[in-house]
């Protein structure tokens, strides 16, 4: 009974002495960690202290691009030896323009351009015509002509086209001169001269090109034309162009 007695205070004595001990020293519970999915790797936690990263020239004020939109990419510039077929209509020798004046029969003429690149009329006399737009040349003579005649009405049309050649020489069937009617690849100026020889060289054809007074030479290999660089290889040609086949 002794023992008993004892034994019950011994336990009384230790609960008395741990409470003692939490009330000094309280634990707090540990907080819940984040568990990481497989193959995840969990954000860092920003900083509140930290200053924002600044914005980059190249992205400030311009929206993010949507997911998955393509990226815009600027066109690749024309081939500066192609003819640019937008500009206006230059007369050149050898052309035959139609020069009407309104209700004035007499001063109406259908004209060639001289060698020396001018044209005749009536009270106008020599005036310059190759290098000049039908609209500049209607411009010009609308000009001296008003020196004769009150409100001259003047309409210029290129009537024939005969001054845009091309020529091509050396080892084909038909070496010659040939009018461009329409713009003209290499290819087409060959096939006019009727095609190669046999004992052309394809790989060492030129065109030679007149350019600011000078004269440039240009390569084009017959052999590649069936490559995927075929576009780039048959370019346009100019007038005043000769292509060289040796």
């Amino acid at each position: 009974m002794k023992q008993r007695f004892a034994a019950m205070t011994l336990v009384c004595a230790s609960m008395a002495f741990a409470a003692d001990v939490f009330a000094q020293n309280p634990q707090t519970p540990a907080k819940p960690q984040p568990v990481a999915t497989s193959g995840a790797v969990p954000p860092a936690a920003a900083d509140p202290a930290a200053p924002a990263a600044p914005a980059t020239p190249a992205t400030a004020g311009k929206p993010a691009p949507a997911p998955g939109a393509a990226e815009w990419r600027a066109p690749r510039p024309a081939d500066p030896r192609s003819v640019e077929m937008s500009a206006a209509y230059q007369i050149g020798p050898e052309d035959l323009l139609d020069i009407s004046v309104w209700k004035n029969v007499e001063l109406s003429r259908v004209v060639p351009v001289r060698p020396d690149g001018k044209v005749s009329l009536p009270l106008v006399n020599d005036i310059q015509a190759a290098g000049l737009t039908p609209g500049e040349l209607r411009d010009q003579i609308t000009t001296k002509l008003a020196e004769y005649i009150p409100a001259p009405e003047v309409s210029v049309m290129v009537r024939e086209v005969h001054s845009r050649k091309v020529a091509v020489v050396g080892a084909v069937k038909m070496p010659g001169r040939y009018e461009m009617k329409s713009p003209m690849t290499v290819l087409e100026a060959i096939a006019l001269a009727q095609g190669l020889t046999d004992f052309a060289s394809r790989d060492r054809i030129v065109v030679l090109r007149d350019v600011n007074g000078k004269t440039t030479q240009i390569p084009f290999n017959y052999r590649k034309i069936g490559d995927d660089g075929a576009a780039q290889q048959n370019f346009f040609l100019r007038a005043g162009d000769i292509v060289v086949v040796p």
